[in-house]
């Protein structure tokens, strides 16, 4: 209990400091899981890439309901409850991330065999969502540490209102188009290629 209490004290003296940490982190998981500098995850095959990628839509679309349910609640007050779905998204997407770094580190990435105006439109989308994955992280790790370690009455001295009303909406255009290109994958068909391909291919 002690070591909680410190914890969340540290968190909550250097809320900004602890965020661009995790976000450093975070972006480094990425980097190493498309590079293979460091190998964190089993290799898994094509079947096992592919039924990840099923597993993470779905979770990307239970992720995008807790956080349109969490702004539903904020904007009746019901603060419990808004804190509820937001740490249910949270939680949600740690369980992406584990999945999408273990799917593209141990098996590659599933890149669209459509050409002309369909891969066109995908490649534009798939641009957008990958920014806006960017840009949520350090938003969102900052809202949600900003929201765990302070009462409903101290956020409201914070920039937590501001920068979580920025974070759900750049989260959730990159969860729904992240929908919208698993979408279009199905659609056009996608070929597996292992980590050392991927770079290349861009």
């Amino acid at each position: 209990m002690a070591v909680a209490t410190a914890l969340r004290q540290g968190v909550r003296s250097h809320t900004l400091g602890v965020a661009v940490a995790i976000t450093a982190v975070g972006y480094a998981l990425v980097m190493n899981a498309f590079e293979g500098f460091v190998p964190l995850f089993p290799s898994i095959g094509e079947s096992t890439v592919r039924l990840f990628s099923s597993v993470i839509v779905v979770i990307n679309a239970a992720t995008l309901t807790a956080l349109l349910v969490g702004v539903y609640y904020i904007r009746q007050r019901r603060i419990d409850r808004h804190r509820a779905a937001m740490v249910t998204a949270v939680a949600l997407e740690l369980g992406f991330l584990v999945l999408y770094l273990w799917k593209v580190g141990g098996g590659g990435e599933l890149y669209i065999q459509a050409s002309g105006l369909f891969r066109t439109a995908y490649l534009l989308i798939l641009a957008v969502h990958l920014i806006c994955s960017a840009l949520a992280v350090p938003l969102v790790v900052y809202a949600v540490l900003l929201g765990l370690t302070r009462s409903p009455a101290e956020l409201a001295e914070t920039a937590h209102a501001r920068v979580g009303r920025i974070a759900v909406g750049v989260w959730s255009v990159s969860l729904a188009l992240g929908i919208v290109t698993s979408a279009m994958l199905r659609i056009a068909g996608s070929e597996l290629e292992t980590v050392g391909m991927i770079l290349a291919l861009w």
